[in-house]
């Protein structure tokens, strides 16, 4: 005899990584949300790929460890489409070395089975 497994629905998976990120717990989200084989994509930089769950959330850890301070971090309501969604984050931080900035970006993310299989980032 075999079990279902309820799987969620993208906006479910939305809703939870907002809610996650606002609670300042984006290495839990990644964690919990992402597939084992998910893919990260930064619009420049040297490595702008990133494949596989662990080595997302280590480059996670190297972002936050850039910053001295986030004195404000504001989510978007997300914006869902079939399988994809989208949401604006904005962030006011110091980042070590460089002084008070603000962050814009859209993050678009894919879902399947319930989980996130990419997530793209334009800033």
């Amino acid at each position: 005899m075999s079990t279902l497994t309820e799987t969620r629905t993208t906006q479910e998976v939305a809703n939870r990584l907002i809610e996650l990120c606002n609670k300042g717990q984006i290495l839990e989200a990644q964690e919990e949300l992402f597939a084992d084989d998910s893919v990260a994509i930064e619009p420049s930089g040297e490595n702008p790929v990133t494949k596989g769950k662990e080595a997302i959330i280590a480059k996670g850890k190297q972002f936050a460890a850039m910053f001295e301070a986030v004195h404000h971090s504001e989510i978007t309501a997300p914006i869902v489409v079939g399988n994809w969604f989208t949401i604006g984050w904005l962030f006011d931080v110091t980042i070590k070395g460089q002084g008070r900035q603000k962050m814009n970006e859209i993050c678009v993310y894919q879902v399947k089975d319930g989980k996130i299989v990419s997530e793209q980032f334009f800033f």
